[in-house]
């Protein structure tokens, strides 16, 4: 079953310490509560992730999950490239500087299962994933903008 979430707000901090944030992906569990782990596999050549392995649980769903990411200045993306409960996720990140100082955040993210689950259940899955990139993204990046 196919599933896309989509949210959009504003961060008071500039889109670069927003990217700072989503570079470091290994700090995901101390934001993100359904990652319990995030390693970098792979970087590119300039540092950042190219490959990631995650453990993620949201309601009744635990996956270990591998993902291929790219970067852009203003954008993080990622597609499952190995998981045991889904048989695809793409997400990204978008930030753009909201013309106050601070960034404006546009997430989006598709994922298809490839068990089936009570509709109930998948729509707590999708309110999982929005409000993590809302709350806990803005949560760090508000941290460390007052570090």
């Amino acid at each position: 079953m196919a599933v896309s979430a989509k949210t959009t707000f504003d961060i008071d901090a500039p889109p670069s310490l927003v990217m700072e944030v989503l570079q470091d992906v290994e700090s995901l569990p101390e934001w993100s509560g359904p990652h319990k782990s995030a390693e970098v596999v792979e970087e590119y050549d300039d540092g950042l992730p190219k490959t990631v392995k995650v453990d993620v649980t949201v309601g009744p769903i635990s996956d270990v999950q591998t993902l291929a990411y790219q970067w852009t200045d203003n954008s993080c993306t990622w597609d499952l490239v190995e998981g045991d409960k889904l048989a695809s996720q793409h997400g990204v990140y978008t930030i753009t500087d909201n013309g106050k100082g601070g960034s404006h955040v546009e997430f989006v993210l598709d994922v298809d299962l490839k068990v089936k689950l009570p509709g109930l259940l998948v729509k707590q899955g999708q309110k999982t994933a929005v409000e993590t990139a809302k709350k806990g993204l803005t949560k760090e990046v508000l941290a460390r903008a007052a570090d």
